[in-house]
């Protein structure tokens, strides 16, 4: 499946989210709709020992597998089955018979969950962990201020059973901090010790974990690997050609995000992974556990691992617990508007009907409130337009400056720009605006205001930087000697943004809101009706998997952007 961060969510399950090609086994999708291709082959049914079945591609993999799950206490309900056969991609589980809400679907017991404490190495990793490393992890800046970026995926307590990334996966570049669905690596100390197994990320035992027994001919869980073959067959963002993802996804963020994903991860590899495994020949061979291999499963962990909720009184003492694979769960697929989620017990793991479901319906899983490019990102794949309510466009914070300071002043290129003292004094203005607003924390360089199909997600930081940046040299003097406080009830009302409430916004926001928006849309490469031409049935079945995905981004972006302007217009 897809990896996705959220609460009892697949590491949306977020470092990396790198989902499998179309057709892989076991790889998750979301659901396509009347675009998506369902011509497959038709498996035969296979028996499981646990009480439900499975339809395989016919290979001893998908047997073995359902062998496993009946040796390791896994349940499913009888009126489930794993297949191939009815859903919208790989495997996934659909409903033999009708089910009310609330029924368990699978029960997966933690000794089978596969994580740094259960797997054969474990001792090393705990013995690697607890050494004494560096005291502190220098950090980068925040990528943007309070909540600026996906706010959805940031929410504090995402939806039980949704996937979610482990903290510390990278988001996107003009996003914020993803502490559940984007990868994010952080800057880590060139000198840390040798065996110290610290990361920002919190990936790396269960990376290691990975690396020896994804390689290792005896380990028990070779059935569940088994299920795929070659992890070559992911097909995030991260491993198209640099050209290929510039080209269909300019504007929606996710190369910028790509390229620090790849910087980290061979920081990380270079820096902590290399270092141990050396320090372990008896274990890990290097020319065996390549970079390259890291990369896949590190792709693998973000499109399928879990990682579990902390309860809220461990929330601010504890750090985010560390991602762990979940035989079974991990093959829903995802979307929106999904009818099962993952529950968390003392001796298992349930995943449970959120309403009822009729028979032959597939039963999906939630990787989490994640707009189209998250999912492509994380897990390789969006939702066609409309079916992600969750679908948001971002406009980066240093957009905004740059169409107020141009309000302000002009164009760059005017001469009065350059040496009018008038357009001097301007654009003092609004650099000193800009250096309040960031002294605030409502913007900063990296940020991004996140704008959803109902509302604005960072109505708060949006608000105030409207407010502030059309502010005249008066209003803001004064303002600045109230440290940025206002009248409550005028506050309240101000950072309240939902459509209705962008309609009603003050005229110079709305202009400054608006030249914003059009200043996003010129960093595509296509605009909204080459989009739309591509959408018809004739041209879109000729593109490929890649142009599919990244179309589905580029349009849902560009239809919340103009539907901004109209609203602000």
């Amino acid at each position: 499946m897809r990896w996705g961060l959220a609460a009892p969510t697949r590491l949306p399950p977020e470092p990396l989210s790198l989902p499998l090609s179309r057709g892989t086994a076991g790889c998750p999708r979301a659901a396509m709709g009347p675009l998506r291709e369902m011509g497959r082959a038709r498996p035969e049914a296979l028996c499981s020992p646990s009480g439900g079945s499975e339809m395989a591609a016919g290979g001893d993999s998908a047997a073995a597998f359902v062998a496993w799950c009946g040796a390791a206490g896994v349940r499913l309900s009888p009126k489930v089955r794993l297949s191939r056969q009815g859903t919208v991609s790989g495997y996934g589980l659909v409903a033999g018979e009708e089910l009310a809400a609330g029924e368990l679907l699978v029960a997966v017991p933690r000794p089978a969950l596969l994580s740094q404490h259960t797997c054969g190495i474990r001792g090393l990793l705990r013995d690697g962990e607890h050494r004494e490393g560096p005291q502190s992890v220098p950090k980068m800046s925040p990528r943007c201020p309070r909540g600026a970026g996906p706010a959805r995926s940031m929410s504090p307590s995402p939806p039980p059973g949704s996937k979610q990334a482990p903290g510390g996966l990278a988001g996107r570049a003009n996003g914020g901090n993803l502490p559940l669905i984007c990868f994010i690596f952080s800057v880590i100390a060139p000198c840390i010790a040798q065996d110290a197994l610290q990361s920002q990320s919190g990936w790396v035992p269960l990376l290691l974990a990975l690396l020896y027994e994804y390689t290792a001919s005896s380990s028990p869980w070779r059935p569940y690997f088994a299920l795929w073959e070659d992890f070559r067959s992911l097909d995030h963002p991260m491993f198209w050609p640099e050209e290929e993802r510039s080209r269909l996804l300019q504007g929606t963020g996710i190369p910028e995000a790509v390229d620090k994903d790849l910087a980290n991860i061979h920081l990380e590899y270079s820096s902590i992974v290399l270092p141990f495994m050396q320090a372990h020949p008896d274990v890990f061979d290097p020319k065996v556990h390549t970079l390259e291999l890291y990369k896949q499963l590190v792709a693998f962990v973000m499109a399928y691992s879990f990682q579990e909720p902390l309860d809220e009184e461990d929330e601010d003492e504890k750090g985010p617990n560390p991602p762990m694979m979940v035989p079974v769960a991990d093959i829903l697929n995802h979307v929106a508007n999904h009818n099962a989620n993952l529950e968390y017990a003392p001796k298992c793991l349930r995943m449970v009907t959120t309403r009822p479901i009729s028979k032959g319906q597939e039963i999906f899983n939630t990787y989490g409130q994640m707009a189209n490019w998250q999912l492509l990102h994380m897990y390789g794949f969006a939702e066609p337009y409309p079916g992600n309510t969750n679908d948001t466009a971002d406009i980066q914070m240093v957009t905004v400056r740059r169409a107020a300071m141009q309000q302000r002043v002009g164009c760059c290129s005017s001469a009065a720009f350059q040496t009018g003292a008038k357009n001097e004094a301007q654009r003092q203005l609004v650099s000193e605006q800009w250096d309040f607003l960031c002294q605030l924390e409502m913007v900063g360089e990296e940020g991004a205001f996140v704008v959803g199909w109902d509302e604005v997600l960072t109505e708060e930081e949006l608000s105030v930087t409207l407010k502030v940046l059309c502010m005249s040299e008066e209003e803001f003097k004064e303002y600045k000697e109230q440290d940025g406080w206002e009248d409550d009830s005028e506050e309240e009302e101000s950072s309240t943004l939902s459509n209705e409430a962008l309609s009603r916004l003050k005229a110079p926001c709305k202009k400054l809101l608006y030249d914003s928006v059009l200043l996003t849309l010129e960093s595509y490469r296509s605009d909204l009706k080459a989009d739309q031409d591509l959408l018809k049935k004739e041209a879109y079945e000729k593109l490929s998997q890649r142009e599919q995905q990244a179309l589905h981004v580029r349009y849902g972006q560009k239809r919340i952007l103009h539907q901004l302007l109209e609203l602000v217009g």
